[in-house]
């Protein structure tokens, strides 16, 4: 499908909400007044769309009931679905990989009734005590992946494929540090032996440029990741180095103030055929303001590169 620059399924993150209610009920058992207060607050700023990630309302572990009651609330409030996001939930994870799994399954089961036709995964799990405890948790070690695990991780995304293209649903892989998806490299690599039509990256660059270490410049990322990706959280950050201390620093800013030009990497993306939805992420401040504001700013982008491919 063709989009223009108004109608490109652009969604706001929900996780700013978080996944507990007021009265500390998960967010999955709280009055749907709740859902509808949250959503109205996407909606008075301008932006029509979400990802209801699982991170604020797992809807893979709503009853039928709940779920429609969901939907309900959705459509009262004018909103809709521009994807599904599960969050450090990895069909890998040791204690809990098969019941993420059959989660996964069920969001692309679900995802069409929404007129969801992308379905985003990974394989980050639960932050650590220390990273809880951080200011910003990718200022603390996290989990790595480990390798022994790759080939199992192959098999269960091949599987959550074929899933997806019986359900006309794709899936997206994140990525994140220290995964089998962490570096440009090692997504390609993944992708590339997965071998499935069906599954590309999400190329969240964002979750690397934060990190207080060496990282790939970002150009190279992006080059080497948009031909695969098919689905993109997007946000940005302030990141600096001092050679003269080994000092990083980095802190959330705007899509248009950060360190990644994305007027340049979108143009790019553009140009390399890329098509999927976007979710607007932000940590700290106003992070549901500055979505807001990332979305009309996408939405400047996208009508400047299509207008100039659409005259070339």
């Amino acid at each position: 499908m063709m989009f223009t620059a108004e109608t490109w399924p652009i969604g706001a993150n929900m996780l700013t909400f978080g996944n507990t209610a007021p009265d500390g009920r998960p967010m999955q058992e709280a009055d749907s007044r709740l859902w509808a207060s949250q959503l109205r607050q996407v909606k008075e700023l301008g932006v029509d769309q979400i990802d209801p990630t699982d991170a604020w309302l797992p809807l893979a572990k709503l009853s039928d009931e709940r779920l429609e009651e969901f939907r309900r609330v959705l459509d009262g409030e004018g909103l809709s679905l521009a994807s599904i996001s599960m969050t450090r939930n990895s069909v890998v994870d040791v204690e809990h990989g098969e019941a993420n799994l059959a989660d996964a399954k069920r969001f692309v089961e679900i995802a069409p009734s929404f007129g969801v036709s992308l379905v985003n995964t990974g394989f980050m799990q639960a932050l650590t005590p220390a990273q809880a405890k951080a200011i910003w948790f990718w200022l603390e070690e996290g989990h790595h992946d480990d390798p022994a695990l790759r080939d199992l991780a192959l098999e269960r995304i091949r599987d959550l494929g074929d899933l997806g293209a019986q359900h006309g649903v794709q899936i997206s892989l994140e990525m994140y540090e220290d995964t089998y998806v962490g570096t440009a490299d090692d997504a390609v690599s993944f992708v590339t032996d997965l071998g499935h039509d069906n599954v590309g990256l999400n190329p969240d660059v964002g979750n690397l440029v934060r990190l207080h270490r060496e990282v790939e410049p970002y150009e190279d990322i992006f080059e080497k990741v948009l031909p695969q990706a098919n689905f993109w959280h997007i946000k940005n950050y302030s990141r600096d180095f001092d050679p003269a201390t080994g000092a990083y620093s980095s802190a959330p800013l705007p899509l248009k103030t950060g360190y990644i030009n994305y007027r340049k990497i979108i143009r790019r993306a553009l140009e390399l055929g890329y098509t999927g939805p976007f979710c607007c992420e932000h940590y700290g401040s106003d992070s549901l303001g500055v979505i807001a504001e990332n979305v009309d700013y996408i939405r400047q982008v996208l009508t400047s590169a299509l207008a100039d491919r659409d005259a070339a």
